[in-house]
């Protein structure tokens, strides 16, 4: 029974079974649940949904390695964790706000970019924490460079505040 849980949650409820890029699929599913906690609860709702996937994606994480080799693509919990990361520092922005769009867009762009190149030490975590916590982490961190850059572009453009 905590298999099936584990593997359900894991993959987020089964968008890590996408039979093609189950990362990005894993990570466009997470932008209504990241619009919803912004809009509604703003930075302490982006922060909460983030630190529940970090916790629940490592904690299931560990039972799925049983199963399967390090982190296999049907783990998307990781990037649900990461792409909420992605808003944290915009989220005050989408608080209240309905029409974000942009910013979401380039917050999805932004995490997938930094996910896939996984630049230091997102590429570090990836190949050297070979547990569960590794494979939280890489994401943690891509959702961090996401964060920083789209703090960055709201803050020297103000391409949020037009809203």
């Amino acid at each position: 029974m905590y298999k099936k849980i584990a593997f359900a949650l894991a993959s987020f409820f089964g968008a890590g079974y996408f039979p093609f890029a189950s990362g990005t699929f894993g990570s466009l599913v997470t932008l209504p649940l990241v619009w919803w906690s912004a809009y509604n609860y703003g930075a302490k709702g982006v922060a909460v949904l983030a630190a529940v996937a970090f916790i629940v994606g490592w904690v299931v994480s560990i039972e799925v390695l049983k199963y399967t080799k390090h982190d296999p693509s049907l783990i998307v919990i990781d990037e649900v964790c990461g792409q909420s990361l992605s808003f944290l520092p915009v989220a005050a922005v989408m608080q209240g706000n309905s029409h974000v769009i942009l910013v979401l867009t380039i917050g999805f762009a932004l995490f997938r970019l930094f996910d896939i190149t996984k630049p230091f030490p997102a590429g570090w975590a990836d190949k050297k924490i070979r547990n569960a916590l590794g494979v939280m982490l890489d994401d943690v961190f891509a959702g961090g460079y996401a964060a920083v850059c789209l703090y960055l572009i709201n803050h020297y453009y103000n391409l949020f505040m037009d809203f």
